[in-house]
């Protein structure tokens, strides 16, 4: 069984300066092999006027001071940006990395009556951005998978979806490779839109989700897939005073199949981080 280790880096209460450090440091490190940013507006923890960098200018200024890791949002927000615009994105981030890009996109958030999802309704009003209910959200991710693969394959085309029409797209330059795409999620429906589009399949792991839980949709989306094989990914929370403890959720993940696994950061970031992700978790 093969694993992948990557890092992610919330681009919040921190500089660029700090997470170009971070990024570099990581890019010269043969076990990393994925760096992440994730796709909001306001923080969502800690001081909520604090400071917060938009994620997929970041990438590309990130893929530009980069040379080895792929590299992603996980996951883009998908009610943020027009698909065509968002793949138009996606393209020029892939040429500036030289086939680096991992396109990841999920939903977003529309359940607010799930606990924890108040942020959402205050973080797209403050950017004035429509907050789609939750059949809604998935049919529109939907409709920008397929958006996003027609312009990655083909030179002129036209979509009339439900919630998108589009005329005379075109989609030059092509990427370099074309990107695996990640989704984020675990909702039943949305799920099946992980077994049509996507390559790897991610969900934050302990304790956001719990290990039964994780596995019981693991095996549904490999009902839903049909023997199409989807890696699937989980984000690991890095506790910098006790890595034992990481280390040992992530080898919980990868014991019930969870192969690409992404260990999340939190600003302030230690001086010498990726040593410590190598050294106490990963090896």
């Amino acid at each position: 069984m093969s694993v992948s280790f990557g890092f992610k880096t919330p681009p919040v209460h921190t500089t660029y300066d700090e997470l170009l450090r971070v990024w570099r440091e990581a890019d010269a490190v043969p076990e990393l092999e994925h760096g992440w940013l994730w796709d909001h507006f306001l923080p969502l923890f800690g001081d909520p006027a604090g400071p917060i960098l938009e994620g997929w200018t970041l990438l590309a200024a990130l893929a530009a001071q980069t040379e080895r890791l792929d590299l992603g949002l996980m996951v883009t927000g998908n009610a943020a940006r027009p698909p065509a615009v968002l793949g138009k994105m996606a393209t020029t981030v892939d040429a500036i990395s030289h086939g680096r890009l991992v396109f990841g996109i999920g939903v977003g958030a529309t359940d607010l009556d799930r606990p924890g999802q108040e942020f959402a309704a205050r973080e797209y009003a403050a950017y004035g951005l429509p907050l789609p209910t939750p059949d809604e959200g998935i049919a529109r991710l939907a409709e920008t998978c397929a958006i996003v693969r027609r312009m990655w394959t083909e030179d002129v085309f036209d979509f009339h979806g439900a919630h998108v029409r589009l005329t005379g797209c075109r989609g030059a330059p092509k990427p370099v490779r074309t990107p695996p795409v990640l989704i984020g999620a675990w909702g039943r429906k949305a799920l099946r839109v992980v077994a049509e589009y996507a390559d790897i399949w991610n969900v934050p792991g302990p304790p956001h989700n719990d290990l039964a839980y994780l596995q019981g949709r693991a095996k549904l989306l490999d009902e839903y897939a049909d023997g199409r094989t989807i890696v699937k990914s989980a984000q690991v929370i890095v506790n910098y005073a006790d890595p034992a403890a990481t280390r040992a959720i992530t080898r919980q993940l990868i014991d019930i199949g969870f192969t690409h696994l992404v260990l999340n950061l939190a600003a302030p970031y230690p001086p010498d981080v990726t040593a410590l992700l190598v050294d106490e978790i990963i090896r």
